[in-house]
């Protein structure tokens, strides 16, 4: 379906029931923690961020920064939430800066190793613009450098001018908008970290205040991500101000690419909606079609009890016992199941559709 279909036929299940609203709000709530941190390196999986967010459980191995990392992510995502609801608000950078004060949590030091052994170490700022400058090196190779600290705040003036100005005029598509201030927000780059989950949150910012569904940026996608910014930047080149100042023309690759993840993503929401099939189950965005009836039952019991045993599946689902521990692995490797150490319960991260 192109976008126009697709949003017609979310329009159509409006309004969602109680029940589907908290089924795709705690669904989005993981997805979009987990991939937009994940990104960035975060390493806790999809069953830890679920139990973390979902329960207040820490569990399994992982630095307790990447957990700290996770909870900031979704009160900034409350946060985010909250003031998009304030539709005669206008965007501010002290919101922008406050976000980032959220997900950062407090100034850090980052140390490194020069060639020469000497190790040296700046501070990364939460809740103000950079102080020395930063670039990235592409996947060519080559150094891309981002607005300089001295031009950062009169850029982000500009940007959040520009923005309050054309929302006010209607001038722009909500989903071209909110590429378009993507784009030439990453072009700033404003902060000395976080500015990908800043840019995450802010698109879905300025999707919802317009009454559209909210979106994730899939990590397994990030390739795809990374290119469409990449092949806007040749088109724009590299001076930061035209990046800060690029028209839909010239970011057309990536709001194009944003566009099309926009109308994957609305019409996986849709489907999610829709269907109730026992045997289609849900998982980091996933539509996943089990061949064998055996695999839903499985889940089924160990959402029921988490303390089954396997001898009591082999009962109840009436497969030899090798059957089940093959289902039990499949599922396990793919991220879909765990079972904790400590007491040996089942926690299933894959959702059900019915």
């Amino acid at each position: 379906m192109n976008w126009k279909e697709t949003y017609e036929s979310w329009l159509a299940l409006q309004p969602l029931s109680e029940k589907d609203r908290d089924r795709l709000s705690r669904k989005f709530t993981v997805e979009f923690n987990y991939n937009s941190n994940h990104i960035e390196g975060n390493t806790l999986t999809y069953g830890q961020t679920e139990l973390l967010l979902l329960f207040g459980k820490v569990v399994g191995e992982a630095e307790m920064k990447d957990f700290e990392e996770m909870k900031a992510s979704n009160v900034g995502l409350l946060m985010m939430k909250e003031q998009s609801s304030l539709k005669d608000t206008p965007l501010t950078q002290t919101f922008i800066r406050q976000l980032h004060q959220t997900l950062l949590r407090e100034d850090y030091t980052v140390y490194r190793t020069l060639p020469d052994g000497t190790v040296t170490g700046y501070v990364i700022h939460a809740g103000r613009y950079k102080t020395r400058p930063n670039s990235v090196i592409t996947r060519y190779g080559d150094r891309f450098e981002y607005a300089s600290p001295e031009e950062t705040s009169a850029l982000m003036t500009d940007l959040v001018d520009w923005y309050n100005r054309v929302e006010a005029s209607g001038e722009y598509d909500p989903i071209e908008l909110a590429a378009l201030f993507h784009y030439r927000y990453i072009r700033i780059h404003p902060f000395e970290d976080g500015n990908g989950r800043i840019a995450r949150l802010l698109v879905n910012f300025i999707l919802a205040r317009h009454g559209y569904p909210m979106v994730v940026v899939r990590s397994r996608k990030k390739k795809d991500y990374l290119e469409a910014l990449h092949q806007s930047d040749l088109v724009v080149g590299p001076v930061p101000s035209d990046g800060s100042h690029a028209s839909l023309r010239e970011a057309r690759h990536f709001v194009n690419w944003f566009k099309k993840m926009v109308n994957e993503e609305v019409g996986n929401d849709i489907d999610f909606i829709r269907t109730r099939d026992a045997n289609v189950w849900w998982y980091d965005g996933q539509r996943i079609a089990f061949r064998s009836a055996n695999s839903g039952r499985i889940l089924n019991l160990l959402m029921k009890e988490p303390g089954i045993t396997i001898a009591a599946l082999t009962k109840e689902i009436g497969i030899n016992t090798s059957a089940i521990q093959k289902h039990l692995k499949s599922m396990t490797d793919k991220g879909y199941i765990s079972r904790r150490e400590k007491d040996g319960e089942w926690d299933v991260f894959i959702i059900p559709s019915v």
